[in-house]
């Protein structure tokens, strides 16, 4: 009876085990969503490693002689070459005691009250209390530790075996940061008339290009890393002497840039082939075939990557779609790369010869604005307000130069006839954008303002979006998914208590039938016994 229980009840489970192979087939639906939203976010952190110009327009900078200056070139440095003399370097101001002490624990006050020792440092005076009985070492302490430094630093330096000095230095460079010992300092031995200048703190010394050409004219800082002289280019002065600092494009680190964007997008389209792909011999498709969040995800990244740059401009802008820069997507009905983009270095080499700033725009212009009228310009916009994209402008100009009747998209704008500002609402896509009209004679005049946006940001913008724990696709499909396992899971746990009952049940009728059939077989065994007994030959 124990074995036609088992059977019966593991023939039972078959709904238990359709049930379960059905949530497992889910399961591995929201386990792949999850996987696509792992490289997805991959993608978009790729994306907004490079979606400026400063990130993706790698520029490198060399000196024809390391040991006059080094420099680095950010993406807003021109290709050129600029000859650059160093006359001097800045420095800080250095002052050495003329009175040596016999050890670091020889005493420099000697009286038995306190003294002052007074100095001034970039036109701040400060007076430090020393007290009876402070060794030179105690001296060096006090001077570091004052709450009231503007800068200095002491320190006790040996000369030779009996002969320790006091040395005090600033620690800014440049010729504003002077240091003296006052007159009024009464400590014993650290006088103004013992203390002597071993560096004269002064600012750094140069000429770009022969400029400035008057005799003894230099340009001048307080550093010797300069950063505002040539732009984009951060000079580090090392010392004395002329050289050429040379600039320009590094074409090998944008080409790896490219190559990123290109392998980094193919990671997600390879991906999502791989979980929709219908193989046509066995009539089977993949785990998410036909999904329509997926579809969804597929198609909004193609249109972004094949579509026009936002903001730019088929006829103003030399380079527009990716396809002029050697990126394509594979057509071919029998390629193994079919769906992935292709990248034909060989156009990216003429596209970055021909137009280097061109390419970065493309993929990492970061809110560039512009206009095609040169009746007013783009003027500013507000980040992570104005969002990106080509705006029709109109307006008129009276009589009197005022702005009347401005539009922007059709939308309502405001005018400020103070400043000939046309400003965007907040609530639309140009809320912010910032137009100046230049052209205030009585007309009325229309166009378009623009604002680029690259690729790279187009792309990381929009993965954003699809990646939301809140509100992307992936996200509702498989909280959709999940409710319909935990559907599957009730399902399962009242089959369990069915099959719990009916198990109870079988035992309870089997136990009935098995006490009846003991009470038969005790009869049976009765019987026998008593008929056993009986006298042979008896009827």
């Amino acid at each position: 009876f124990e074995s036609i229980i088992d059977a019966t009840v593991q023939v039972e489970k078959f709904r238990i085990n359709r049930l379960t192979s059905w949530k497992s087939t889910w399961q591995k639906k929201v386990d792949t969503f999850q996987e696509l939203n792992t490289k997805m976010l991959s993608l978009k952190t790729a994306m907004e490693g490079m979606d400026t110009l400063s990130e993706f327009m790698v520029k490198s900078s060399s000196s024809g002689d390391a040991s006059v200056l080094s420099a680095t070139a950010d993406s807003t440095a021109q290709s050129a070459a600029h000859t650059v003399q160093v006359n001097q370097l800045a420095k800080n101001d250095v002052w050495v005691g003329t009175h040596a002490f016999s050890s670091t624990t020889a005493t420099v006050n000697t009286t038995s009250s306190a003294q002052s020792f007074s100095y001034t440092y970039g036109g701040t005076s400060v007076s430090v209390e020393i007290g009876s009985g402070t060794t030179l070492q105690g001296l060096v302490n006090a001077i570091n530790t004052d709450p009231d430094n503007p800068g200095v630093r002491a320190a006790a330096i040996k000369v030779a075996d009996g002969d320790y000095r006091l040395q005090v230095w600033g620690m800014d460079l440049g010729g504003d940061y002077q240091f003296s010992v006052n007159a009024g300092s009464t400590l014993s031995n650290v006088k103004a008339s013992n203390m002597g200048e071993t560096q004269n703190a002064q600012n750094s010394q140069i000429k770009v290009d022969g400029f400035p050409s008057a005799a003894g004219a230099w340009i001048e800082r307080s550093s010797n890393s300069l950063t505002d002289v040539i732009q984009g280019l951060t000079l580090n002065l090392k010392g004395v002497g002329t050289t050429t600092v040379t600039t320009a494009v590094d074409a090998e680190a944008v080409k790896e840039n490219v190559r990123t964007f290109v392998d980094k997008v193919n990671e997600v389209r390879q991906y999502i082939l791989d979980i929709t792909k219908f193989n046509s011999t066995s009539q089977e498709g993949s785990i998410l075939t036909g999904n329509y969040g997926v579809q969804l995800i597929s198609t909004q990244l193609k249109e972004l990557v094949a579509g026009k740059g936002t903001g730019f401009d088929y006829n103003d802008d030399a380079i527009s779609v990716l396809s002029q820069i050697g990126i394509t997507t594979d057509a071919s009905e029998d390629s193994v790369t079919r769906g992935l983009l292709l990248l034909d270095e060989e156009t990216l080499d003429e596209a970055l010869t021909a137009n280097p700033d061109g390419v970065a725009e493309l993929l990492a212009a970061d809110y560039i604005g512009g206009s095609d009228s040169s009746d007013f310009s783009y003027y500013s916009h507000i980040d992570n307000l104005t969002k990106a994209g080509t705006y029709k402008l109109s307006y008129s100009v009276d009589a009197s130069g005022n702005i009347t009747g401005a539009t922007m998209n059709g939308h309502a704008v405001t005018v400020d006839n103070t400043t000939h500002e046309i400003t965007g609402v907040h609530g639309n896509d140009e809320g912010g954008l910032v137009v100046k009209v230049t052209n205030l004679t009585a007309g009325t005049y229309s166009g378009e303002v623009r604002l680029k946006q690259g690729k790279a940001g187009e792309l990381a913008e929009s993965l954003k979006d699809l990646t939301s724990s809140t509100s992307g696709p992936l996200h509702v499909l498989e909280d959709n998914y999940q409710d319909i396992m935990d559907n599957i899971d009730k399902k399962i746990e009242r089959e369990e208590v069915r099959i719990e009952k009916l198990e109870e049940h079988l035992r309870e009728r089997y136990a009935r039938l098995e006490a009846l059939l003991g009470n038969y077989n005790n009869i049976s065994t009765s019987l026998s016994n008593q008929i056993n007994q009986l006298p042979s030959g008896s009827s």
